[in-house]
């Protein structure tokens, strides 16, 4: 499955681990479980080269309501399918901390491969992709909150924490943002000297 651009993706630094037995949601050999994302905490989505950062933070809320209808495991979101919900191999549950996966990993070849490395510890993160429908921005804090999730598409183990659709899709929110900001700014200033002007 190709990256699509109207979709967000975002790799959380938690770690996804394969856990002991008495720890098992799904009982199964090839068990793993993290999460996808956490709720207010604020981590950085990009930073500019004039040093102006960006902040996101996902409201506890968020995931109130969304549709997270057959979500799919993948790795690295490349379309094959490890885990799903329709046939009871992935949990996903929003609960205090965030949304937390548990996964079998036991059904393929593929999927006890994955199992294994992240066993090995050689895959430790995770990542989700997801669409936005209510954001606010904080002009002050540079911080846009993900107010409500409008659908889950696929939660992924992921090898490197920071890829490049993650970078281009934090990079167009975080340019808009910042030009909206510098715009206004500009208004302002023309403004203050409209009137200036006039005295």
């Amino acid at each position: 499955m190709p990256v699509k651009k109207e979709r967000e993706y975002r790799t959380l630094v938690t770690p996804l681990t394969a856990q002991v037995a008495s720890d098992k949601r799904i009982n199964t050999e090839c068990y793993v479980e993290g999460y996808a994302t956490t709720f207010n905490v604020p981590y950085l989505l990009y930073e500019f080269e004039d040093g102006t950062k960006i902040y996101e933070r996902i409201d506890a809320h968020a995931l109130d309501n969304a549709d997270m209808s057959d979500v799919i495991m993948q790795y690295d979101h490349t379309g094959r399918v490890f885990a799903r919900q329709s046939n009871k191999t992935l949990i996903l549950e929003p609960d205090a901390k965030g949304l937390f996966v548990a996964a079998d990993l036991s059904k393929t070849d593929l999927a006890r491969g994955l199992y294994q490395d992240i066993d090995a510890g050689m895959i430790t993160k995770m990542s989700w992709a997801f669409t936005v429908a209510e954001e606010s921005y904080d002009r002050e804090t540079h911080t846009r909150t993900i107010l409500k999730i409008k659908k889950v598409y696929d939660v992924s183990a992921v090898s490197i924490p920071a890829n490049n659709d993650t970078e281009i899709s934090a990079r167009n929110f975080a340019n808009r943002s910042y030009e909206q900001e510098k715009q206004e700014l500009l208004k302002r200033r023309a403004m203050i000297l409209k009137i200036k002007a006039s005295l």
